[in-house]
């Protein structure tokens, strides 16, 4: 009688384990990992990426920072979850350009990592440190002609769109400002403000609040137009400097491996988060434009920005650290 009890029990657990393998997702907690410092414009934009997708999945959705490597700890932390839609990346688009940047940056984000929404893209702002003289972009080249070590770049990470829009300036200008890497934009940010660094490019959803502080004074926007959250601020033409077009994007990845279903059902939930009107006036407000779009969709996007961004980093001659 034992015996037939044993194999029961046996036969009747390998019956539970197939039912609770497939639970609907999601039954718990979701970790939406962002590779670099809070108060950033990755980290704003994961923090509303997290809200939105809780009050569409019904779960909750917790932002964990992970700083480091220009985004590959966080990154490399995603790749090697596991891929059942439990750990996601919410990044910029410096995430897909790891391999350009570093000559060992421990995997590869665009095998690795599964593109599953992108939510935004908006312009970023040429800031300078308040007490410095100049007013335009001719005069800074003036300044910096003069006196060439007196002025350097800082930027959030190698390979964002700050330092790829900052090789950028440079190649346009004719100028070789140095570059000096920080670990996230708020570190970056404070030496601007304190003058240990003097210039920094990065989003409008970073810079816009201390540009409108007068903690920090913004020559430009990079982008040919003018942008709404800072109408002040002239475009990078008005500013003296034509040709130049830059902006930064945020998106969701997922493990290699993650279920089609779970990358269909959070691009469904993005999406419609990304038309909604809350989110567009509150995106709008922060120079963002939203996106809504497939996966697919962004996958062949990712390959345009990746061919294009690594063509840059060839012409400046670019060697990856």
């Amino acid at each position: 009688m034992t015996s037939r009890r044993l194999i029961l029990t046996g036969a009747l657990a390998g019956l539970a384990a197939p039912a609770l393998a497939q639970q609907p997702w999601p039954s718990r907690t979701i970790r939406l990992i962002v590779p670099f410092t809070p108060g950033g414009s990755t980290d704003g934009m994961a923090r509303i990426a997290a809200q939105k997708l809780q009050e569409k999945l019904g779960q909750t959705v917790v932002v964990e920072n992970r700083p480091g490597g220009n985004g590959t700890v966080g990154g490399i932390a995603v790749a090697q979850a596991a891929p059942d839609g439990y750990t996601l990346c919410s990044s910029a688009s410096i995430q897909v350009m790891a391999r350009w940047v570093m000559k060992e940056p421990g995997y590869d984000p665009l095998r690795d990592l599964v593109p599953i929404a992108r939510m935004g893209q908006g312009p970023l702002l040429l800031v300078m440190n308040r007490d410095r003289t100049p007013r335009t972009i001719p005069e800074l080249a003036a300044a910096v002609r003069a006196n060439p070590r007196a002025w350097t770049f800082g930027t959030s990470s190698l390979g964002s769109a700050g330092h790829l829009a900052t090789i950028e300036f440079n190649r346009l200008t004719g100028l070789d400002i140095p570059i000096a890497s920080y670990r996230g934009t708020a570190p970056a940010l404070q030496d601007v403000i304190a003058g240990n660094i003097q210039l920094m490019i990065d989003p409008i959803l970073a810079m816009g609040s201390p540009t409108r502080q007068g903690t920090v004074r913004a020559l430009a926007i990079t982008t040919p137009q003018r942008s709404r959250a800072v109408p002040d601020v002239p475009s990078a033409p008005e500013a003296g400097l034509p040709g130049m077009d830059f902006f930064s994007w945020w998106a969701i990845w997922g493990p290699r491996g993650v279920p089609a279903e779970v990358v269909a059902r959070v691009n469904g939930a993005l999406r419609e988060a990304m038309r909604e009107e809350d989110t567009v006036r509150r995106l709008t407000e922060l120079g963002i434009d939203p996106v809504a779009e497939t996966p697919e969709e962004f996958a062949a996007f990712i390959q345009r920005d990746v061919t294009r961004n690594a063509e840059l980093l060839r012409l400046a001659n670019f060697q990856p650290e």
